[in-house]
């Protein structure tokens, strides 16, 4: 399996700052966002890793990661979008780079507490199909949320973004695992009102043919999309002590960024 980080975008909400660099390139506490979804990869075991950003800054992805190798990744690629087209516009430029691999997709703000492990572990002896992550959210409003049926355990039935009446308070949290099928829905969509290619259309299409399953995050889990979020995000990892549940270590003299299994 290998891992798509998408860190493109404007970052609008969080001007001024993104003025002048990448959003994912902001600290969340002592290190650069960018770090935590590569840690997040790095801990389910998957090492050969995409990185998709955009926008006047993204060479410096190139300055702080280089090749990856320093950070434990075997195999660093990256793929430049042009303007805003959504998320699942972004990930079509994975396709190449996933070479008919089954996938984890971590858009690049988002933060856990724990990790991915089992869910990458039930994925990949998935034979087909996709599967989500939810966490339940105090602002399911700001999301796409999970309307559940009565079985048990329970399973989705729909998704639906940024509901004004959400049907529950289960998020569709940004880490996403899909199999190769995902480049041909992704060409089958149209734009949405907001003129981008959404995810939850997505993942919406896998459903619809019986092939959606999910898991409930343990831990916490935020983005770090806004000055409160970003903040939030901050705040959780602070609290978390110096490994805040992610593996890092300290880097001094050429030591390594993160603690655990090189390739």
């Amino acid at each position: 399996m290998k891992g798509v980080i998408l860190a493109g975008g404007l970052g609008t909400r969080l001007r001024p700052l993104t003025l002048v660099t990448n959003k994912h390139l902001l600290p969340v506490y002592d290190r650069p966002m960018i770090y935590y979804p590569i840690q997040c990869l790095l801990n389910a075991g998957i090492r050969d890793i995409l990185v998709v950003t955009g926008g006047e800054h993204a060479g410096d992805f190139l300055k702080l990661l280089k090749n990856g190798k320093q950070l434990g990744i075997r195999h660093l690629e990256y793929a430049y979008q042009e303007g805003e087209g959504g998320i699942a516009e972004a990930l079509k430029l994975a396709e190449e780079f996933a070479d008919r691999d089954k996938l984890c997709v971590i858009l690049g703000d988002n933060i856990i507490e724990k990790d991915i492990k089992k869910a990458a572990g039930d994925f990949f002896t998935q034979p087909s199909g996709a599967k989500v992550i939810l966490k339940e959210v105090d602002d399911p409003q700001r999301f796409g949320v999970a309307r559940m049926d009565g079985h048990d355990p329970p399973r989705i039935v729909e998704i639906i973004e940024k509901p004004a009446d959400p049907p529950g308070n289960l998020a569709v949290t940004g880490i996403y695992f899909y199999d190769a099928g995902v480049f041909r829905i992704c060409e089958t969509l149209k734009p949405s009102g907001r003129g981008e290619l959404e995810i939850t259309d997505v993942n919406n299409a896998y459903l619809a043919r019986g092939d959606l399953t999910s898991e409930i995050l343990d831990g916490w889990w935020t983005d770090a999309g806004t000055f409160e979020s970003l903040f939030r995000a901050s705040t959780l990892v602070a609290r978390g002590g110096a490994n805040s549940g992610f593996g890092f270590e300290a880097a001094s003299d050429g030591a390594p960024l993160f603690a655990g299994e090189r390739p």
